[in-house]
């Protein structure tokens, strides 16, 4: 297999077209589509494997690796596939832990995303109170162990389905690392990975079953480390110069900024290095920046007085500074044509019911501090299609949607209220509330796939929808440029007890 590299020139910033409201429905009144046959054998085997996905998502789960850490994470997704009649491609895009698993040939080309990174400092064990495993661990808050794996017997039942049919075309599984803030897919976009792919399915966990139709928010990420000089902060003081002199009035500037950026813009940081002692003048400190807007040339343009703030602050503070550029994402682009199609997969699929023990489970989560309780019911309830409303997380996800027709739903992994990078979302992730979500996003996909494959179609409505809704002349491009993957961007974010 051979990924050619994309040319990159230009930023788009089209608006999408059209966005509708409704109210939640249950997923009974809909009906199988016609096109793809014999899907029913599709999901009695993944109901039949669903104790075997359950296991392997909680062995994620419980190695929580975070983003480009991920080794056994990607080894067993990757034994999985191998193992089903996959052939694997490793390290693509110069990501050690990202993969292409490829069967079949010719087109269409339907790809499968899959995310397998923890988030740091979300360590919990699958119990409805407060209690981390490893002090200061990570955890999976945003529900990748459940991504990964539903994905993967997605592609393996997907597969089986394509050699009982006779069906042609290549599927691939593509595994994708370091999404949470690594932006893991803008490398693999950059370097061609997905430029003969037509179709992209992908899921999210969530606390509702409903089809991803929402703008998600561009941004930029970035980590600035000052450098000053160490003196003895008492004896001589005045030789030194403060690297974190540099990164607190970078905060006061940036924070002065908040006033004067447009509506719906999020700055928010954290300092990653403060120095050492209060008695050394600290020679270097860093703080890390994330900037959020679902327009890109917003995030372009507060990003570069972000960047200002850090050149002005190390002007007036006698230090200096450097910029790793962490990540770049755009919005997400929905595309309606592939919505409404995996609408219907969903509403086939339908929700669940919680048992009495998971019932209990849930109602004791809830009583959490800062929850948001909705219905334990609504487990079992399909949300309507709505395109284009706003959004306010990010994933890079929306980098793949402008170069791919994508199409991504959410499946009710959590506790209906639950906040996503929270505990709460590990503890329920870890348990069976989260792999009952888990293959219902599972089924849905595998579906949707089935669909695709037998809709020539459905794909070119869906590819000449992506042409309109990203506007004549667009070309991709990413602010990351040529720099290679910052595959150390969360060192230092992991315990050694947990490394």
């Amino acid at each position: 297999m051979t990924f050619r590299r994309s040319t990159t020139t230009g930023m788009c910033t089209a608006m999408l077209l059209s966005s509708v409201t409704a109210a939640s429905v249950s997923a009974q009144k809909a009906k199988p589509a016609a096109g793809a046959p014999n899907t029913a054998a599709m999901l009695t085997a993944l109901d039949a494997q669903a104790d075997h996905y359950a296991g392997v998502a909680k062995q994620i789960w419980g190695f929580a690796e975070v983003g480009f850490m991920e080794l056994k994470s990607t080894a067993l997704l990757q034994s999985e596939l191998k193992s089903a009649g996959f052939t694997i491609t490793a390290g693509v895009a110069g990501e050690p832990t990202a993969f292409v698993a490829e069967y079949g040939s010719g087109k269409p080309v339907i790809a499968l995303l899959g995310e397998f990174d923890a988030l740091p400092g979300l360590s919990q064990d699958a119990t409805p109170s407060r209690n981390p495993l490893i002090a200061g661990g990570p955890g999976h808050g945003c529900g990748h162990h459940l991504f990964g794996t539903a994905s993967t017997a997605a592609a393996i039942e997907l597969k089986r389905w394509m050699q009982a049919n006779n069906v042609k075309g290549t599927l691939r599984m593509i595994g994708t690392p370091a999404e949470e803030g690594g932006s893991g897919k803008v490398y693999m976009v950059r370097d061609g990975v997905f430029n003969d792919v037509d179709a992209v399915i992908a899921w999210h966990p969530g606390d509702e079953n409903s089809i991803t139709g929402e703008r998600t928010m561009a941004n930029i990420s970035g980590k600035f480390h000052f450098k000053g000089i160490s003196a003895h902060a008492a004896a001589a003081p005045e030789r030194g110069r403060s690297a974190l002199d540099g990164v607190e009035v970078m905060n006061v500037m940036t924070n002065y900024l908040r006033e004067h950026i447009p509506d719906g813009t999020r700055i928010h940081y954290v300092i990653t290095d403060g120095g050492r002692a209060p008695n050394v003048v600290p020679d270097e400190a860093e703080v890390y920046y994330y900037v959020r807007h679902v327009d890109m040339k917003v995030v372009n343009d507060v990003w570069s007085r972000v960047v200002n703030a850090a050149a002005g602050a190390a002007l007036g503070t006698g230090t200096r500074y450097d910029l790793q550029l962490t990540g770049a994402v755009y919005s997400l682009l929905p595309n309606e044509t592939l919505a409404k199609v995996q609408q219907r997969m969903l509403e086939r699929v339908g929700g669940y019911t919680m048992t009495p023990a998971e019932q209990a489970f849930a109602e004791q989560l809830q009583k959490s501090a800062q929850f948001m309780p909705q219905p334990l019911a609504n487990t079992a309830l399909i949300k309507p299609l709505t395109i284009g409303t706003p959004g306010s997380a990010s994933t890079d996800v929306g980098d793949v949607s402008w170069v791919v027709p994508t199409v991504q739903l959410s499946a009710a992994t959590w506790v209906p209220g639950t906040a996503a990078h929270s505990w709460q979302a590990v503890a329920a992730g870890g348990m069976s509330i989260g792999t009952k979500g888990m293959m219902v996003a599972a089924k849905t996909m595998a579906l949707t796939g089935a669909e695709l494959f037998t809709s020539p179609a459905t794909i070119a409505s869906a590819k000449a929808e992506l042409d309109t809704r990203r506007g004549a002349g667009f070309t991709y491009s990413t602010v990351l440029g040529a720099q290679k993957p910052a595959l150390d961007y969360r060192k230092g974010s992991v315990p050694a007890a947990n490394k």
